[in-house]
């Protein structure tokens, strides 16, 4: 058959139609959508090892014999296990699969295979680990026209879900590679040249299956400066567009905004009054803001944003402000109309538990409702503004443009008119980087903490010193304040040891780690008996996790055992205590976070990292913490460290996806990119030469979604 990027995987011989719902839950669809699946790690099994110089934890291959084989249940009867012989030359080695009984008709005694995994040593010998494998004739791989894709060289391993191993894909990718016409080029050949880079069809070849690992590297390369291209020449596009788009300009009275201002509980700081001054200044303008404001966990993002929609509510204006959580839109809620009483009646909020939605629509679509507090709810369908200006979204430096477009409205020359864009984020970002990734916005940052906040003191606690640490927070709670504790897991994990031989040693260690449900039984019973003690993880409900919020809020509870559920914008002044276990396997973007839940009132506050931090990267990262309360330095070293990979989340800040790319590793590769586009851009504006007609094609297709916003009208 002829095949392109656009086939669809059910039209392609060897993939069943039992695995078409599989792929589609790794958003695989398309034969273009597995050719840009791409690994996220290399297994080296390049070396082919005998048996006999087998070592303890090594990635290795060998080529053997299955000597026997057979199956056995586990002690609880609900795992099966596949035991196998494999000899050679020089000796025998035990392998182990788990719940893979199929297994016995595949590798039958006397089959010659290739087995590659991890020497795992158990109390009696060593075993492979539900190594992968590859059958084999006597003088190699049986499929010799396309050569070993499981058990020989660098092995791809990729982003999974259930039934769809990497092997699986391995499998249907290599044919595809071979057969697919090449595939046209949208890079332009004087900037491949210019920066190194392989054409597409090598890189896709390399990436997937690299005979070395510079290979690798080199279309890892390609495919992070492809991405990093597009998205400067969009950001480039995007600011251009919205220059030329209208927005209702939000008017207001300087005396009034005096009034609200000396009417607030505490004096804004210098940075919380420059911040504001450069929204105001923007939302009176007829064009669209579109403005990320940074500020650390707790430096007061939310009344600067208040500010602004009490004064567009005053004008007869309309403004949405959407957070990432029910938990978090209650406590908007909560903290704007307490400091704007006046407005009070004016002030609704909007989520998917909200009751009486068709009385609350209907006064959103009257004008009566001013400011609409929510989730996504606020962007449905059924939810009609009557005069949106301002649109404010939190914890998300983009708003999805599908969003945007929802929210749109259109004057009386049917001109749509695009409401302002406030995106706040307590991820501190460096400005240069920031302005570099988020060109089409314009960045405001607030640099201070509110006066009377004292610097919180962090401190690793070493396992000899729990019950000290125990003291202590109890000391604290007995003063009248509050504590966290944060775990992370949910369930606590299999302690059957039959079940846990066939894992590897960081499955085991992932199911040793301290759980919610565990710790708050252990804390309740044994710990502090006498103290209130509530939990709250995800697999609660709404109403469930919105009522614990409350009631701790309310000082109901001493003590939240939580999940990192609560990393996000939940304020409880009066907790002063964050206690987080296996500190050492959050990163400094997450502990941040966490840490910024407390000192947020006048008393001093504590963290305490409960850890055993085996990696020297690990214990940097704690010591990071015990130094410096600064997210701006935190987030530097956090880049330096391990890159942005929990820092940009794509799919949370409304990035493409960029699959390959690491904005802080491949920040070189970022400048020259954001070069090569300023210069096509500066010669061609609109991409309209010939020679760059398949760039714009390109950019078009890769941001379609927020292109639709720019194009209408």
């Amino acid at each position: 058959m002829n095949m392109d990027l656009n086939t669809e995987l059910i039209k392609i011989d060897g993939i069943g139609p039992k695995f078409i719902p599989k792929l589609t839950k790794l958003n695989i669809k398309t034969v273009k959508d597995l050719l840009w699946h791409f690994p996220f790690r290399y297994d080296d099994f390049s070396k082919v090892i005998p048996i006999a110089e087998l070592k303890p934890n090594q990635l290795a291959t060998i080529q053997g014999i299955v000597k026997k084989i057979g199956l056995r249940h586990t002690f609880r009867q609900r795992l099966v296990l596949v035991e196998a012989i494999i000899v050679d030359d020089t000796g025998g080695v035990r392998a182990m699969w788990f719940n893979q009984a199929y297994l016995l008709k595949i590798l039958k005694p006397g089959t010659r295979a290739n087995f590659a995994g991890k020497i795992i040593e158990s109390k009696k010998d060593l075993y492979l680990s539900n190594p992968v494998y590859e059958i084999t004739s006597s003088y190699g791989i049986s499929s010799a026209t396309s050569g070993p894709r499981h058990t020989a060289g660098l092995i791809p391993v990729y982003p999974e879900t259930r039934g769809v191993t990497s092997k699986f894909l391995r499998y249907i990718l290599k044919p595809i590679l071979t057969t697919i016409p090449p595939i046209e080029d949208f890079l332009p050949k004087e900037i491949l040249t210019k920066n190194i880079l392989p054409d597409i069809n090598s890189a896709l070849r390399k990436i997937h299956f690299p005979l070395r690992s510079v290979d690798a590297e080199l279309a890892k390369k390609r495919f992070a400066f492809e991405n990093l291209f597009l998205l400067q020449l969009n950001n480039l596009k995007i600011k251009s567009k919205l220059a030329q788009e209208k927005s209702e300009a939000v008017l207001f009275d300087r005396e009034f905004l005096s009034k609200l201002l000396a009417d607030l509980p505490f004096v804004l700081t210098n940075s919380q009054k420059e911040v504001l001054h450069e929204v105001l200044t923007d939302i009176q303008r007829s064009r669209p803001m579109n403005r990320l404001l940074q500020g650390d966990v707790g430096s007061g993002k939310t009344v600067i944003a208040a500010i602004a929609a009490i004064l567009a509510a005053k004008n007869g204006q309309q403004t949405a402000i959407l957070a990432p959580t029910e938990v978090l839109a209650q406590q908007h809620h909560r903290t704007i109309t307490k400091l704007f009483k006046d407005f009070e009646d004016k002030i609704e909020i909007l989520t998917g538990g909200s009751k009486a939605k068709k009385s609350l629509n209907d006064k959103i679509e009257s004008g009566d409702i001013k400011i609409v507090i929510g989730t996504h709810a606020i962007i449905q369908k059924s939810v009609k503004f009557k005069n949106l200006a301002l649109v404010i979204v939190d914890e998300q430096h983009r708003f999805g443009v599908e969003q945007r477009a929802a929210l749109l409205k259109t004057d009386k020359n049917s001109k749509v008119l695009i409401p302002h864009l406030l995106s706040m984020s307590a991820t501190p970002i460096p400005r240069t980087l920031a302005l570099t990734i988020f060109g089409d916005l314009d960045l405001s940052i607030i640099n201070e903490l509110p006066a009377g906040r004292k610097p919180i003191i962090t401190k690793v606690v070493a396992p000899s010193k729990r019950e000290d640490a125990y003291g202590y927070i109890k000391q604290q709670i007995l003063k009248g304040r509050q504590a966290f504790v944060i775990c992370p897991r949910i369930e606590p994990g299999t302690k059957d040891e039959e079940e846990r031989k066939v894992l590897t040693e960081s499955q085991q260690k992932l199911l040793d780690l301290k759980s919610v449900k565990e710790e708050y039984e252990r804390l309740s019973k044994k710990i502090f008996p006498d103290l209130k003690i509530a939990m709250l993880h995800g697999k609660l409900k709404n109403t469930e996790k919105e009522n614990i919020m409350k009631d701790f809020q309310d000082k109901k509870y001493d003590i939240l055992v939580s999940t990192v559920i609560i990393e996000v914008g939940i304020d409880i002044p009066n907790a002063t205590v964050m206690v987080v276990e296996h500190a050492e396997r959050f990163g400094l973007a997450q502990l941040r976070q966490l840490r910024g839940r407390i000192g947020r009132g006048s008393e001093q506050s504590y963290c305490l990292l409960f850890g055993n931090p085996k990696t020297n990267e690990a214990r940097e990262r704690l010591k990071i913490m015990t130094k410096t309360c600064d997210g701006f330095k935190i987030a530097e070293m956090d880049f330096k460290l391990r890159g942005p990979g929990e820092f940009f989340g794509t799919r949370q800040h409304g990035l493409p996806e960029l699959k390959i790319s690491d904005l802080i590793r491949d920040f070189p590769i970022l400048k020259q990119a954001r070069a090569d586009a300023f210069e096509i851009v500066s010669k061609d504006p609109h991409l309209t030469q010939e020679t760059h007609q398949k760039i714009r094609q390109k950019v078009l297709e890769t941001f379609k979604d927020r292109l639709e916003l720019i194009s209408i009208g």
